[in-house]
């Protein structure tokens, strides 16, 4: 993992997306993991609003290394988050 991009403990749920933060040289970089996302690394389990936060924290590690991979080669959208 990359020391110079280090994630938060914040998750912000919303309608089809989870929202967590990275930081990269004193920025914060949102970052967006979408239910369907969630449930592929999880075993395909349905990912709702009720389960999403207890989901991500199962496969935390693998969503954190997508969001990395895709901060290190600078893939953001027009607002300047992450989407995976």
């Amino acid at each position: 993992m990359n020391q110079s991009i280090i994630f938060t403990d914040q998750l912000y749920i919303e309608a089809d997306k989870v929202k967590f933060i990275a930081q990269q040289q004193g920025a914060n970089i949102n970052c967006y993991a979408r239910f369907s996302t969630i449930s592929q690394l999880c075993e395909q389990q349905e990912v709702n609003l009720s389960n999403a936060a207890n989901l991500f924290e199962l496969c935390r590690f693998d969503l954190e290394d997508k969001a990395e991979a895709q901060i290190e080669r600078e893939v953001f959208n027009d607002k300047g988050d992450v989407e995976i």
